[in-house]
């Protein structure tokens, strides 16, 4: 399992008034606490993974997106890297998941760009952490 620095764990409630800002169709509002989040803690994972979310959703940017899920990715990759890379690294815990989710993120927006081999090395690490493929890289795989 991912462990998080505590400013992500102190900030985990003002994810929950993002999304409920996104719920009320308030994106503007939702992306500018979202930039807050990170320029206050810039390990937080989940907070990039949901402004490339954003901003793919709200401006079709896919280059920004890719930096934000990128960067969310690589975060990850430092982590496990300093746990001595455990696997399997299940998406079940909750932990984990914006890890899966960035990653994800990055190579969709990697395969939109034409970067085709860094898009299959993103979703071949990813099942190297969880081979269930419960997120269904395979067919993300299969596709590009």
């Amino acid at each position: 399992m991912l462990s998080h620095p505590r400013c992500v764990r102190e900030r985990a409630e003002d994810l929950d008034e993002v999304r409920s800002m996104i719920d009320a169709g308030e994106t503007d509002i939702a992306i500018d606490e979202l930039r807050w989040l990170v320029d206050g803690c810039r390990e937080f994972i989940e907070a990039h993974c949901m402004l490339g979310e954003l901003v793919l959703l709200e401006n079709n940017d896919t280059a920004l997106a890719r930096g934000h899920f990128g960067y969310a990715y690589q975060l990850g990759l430092t982590a496990l890297r300093r746990a001595k890379n455990p696997t399997p690294l299940p998406y079940r815990l909750p932990a984990n998941q914006a890890f899966f989710e960035a990653g994800k993120g990055l190579a969709s927006c990697l395969g939109q760009l034409d970067k085709t081999t860094m898009a299959i090395e993103t979703l071949q690490q990813l099942l190297d952490c969880d081979p269930t493929d419960p997120l269904g890289l395979q067919e993300m795989l299969a596709n590009l």
